[in-house]
């Protein structure tokens, strides 16, 4: 099984979308082991009704924390404390050749007093897609991102692109060395048949980059 980490630049760049994509594109099993706020439904959820193939396997979440904050904040509000290795330790065992995880927030997010969510991704041995949404600033986000993967040693696969804002997703690529997957345009309405086009436009590339 090859564990895929969606992580982000930041909060609210769409990484759920990308997580359903690429959950359908590979018919993977899907995991968000942290789930901070859910006052209109969980991320795994969200995924849930977006994809369509029958194959897929939505695995519970570990810590389900009601307040919409840093996993830390809301952690410690319940008087919970996340720990890395719990996480590890309850990973999904799976037949699936593909288990997509879905991070929260950014990569650099905390998750308790000594960790961050690149912690989890290191514990956990899995392979990243780094998603961005193109806004004024992201370019800087987006760098940011891949340069603390690179100290880090991450195995990246790509970028994920959110949204149309100028033109710049092939400058991003060609500063950080990782290669582009895809763009999610811009809907109106997010739905099956959406994330269904959304991935079968990436499925041939992401299937390469995981040989």
């Amino acid at each position: 099984m090859t564990p895929i980490f969606i992580t982000g630049i930041g909060t609210g760049v769409g990484k759920t979308v990308a997580s359903a994509v690429v959950t359908e594109a590979l018919q993977a099993d899907y995991w968000k082991p942290i789930q901070a706020g859910f006052d209109d439904g969980t991320d795994a959820l969200a995924v849930k009704d977006l994809i369509s193939n029958t194959q897929t396997i939505i695995h519970p979440e570990i810590y389900k924390l009601a307040l919409p904050a840093s996993p830390h904040i809301a952690a410690r509000q319940e008087g919970v404390n996340i720990d890395v290795a719990n996480i590890v330790n309850q990973q999904p065992v799976t037949s699936n050749q593909h288990l997509v995880i879905e991070g929260a927030g950014g990569i650099m997010v905390p998750v308790n007093d000594d960790a961050f969510i690149i912690d989890v991704i290191e514990r956990l041995q899995a392979k990243v897609i780094l998603v961005s949404r193109n806004y004024l600033g992201s370019i800087n986000h987006s760098l940011l991102t891949a340069n603390t993967c690179k100290q880090r040693g991450l195995d990246v696969l790509g970028w994920i692109f959110n949204d149309q804002y100028l033109d710049y997703e092939h400058e991003i690529v060609a500063w950080s060395d990782y290669p582009k997957i895809g763009s999610i345009p811009f809907a109106e309405t997010l739905d099956k048949h959406f994330v269904k086009a959304q991935a079968a436009a990436i499925r041939l590339s992401l299937q390469q980059l995981l040989l």
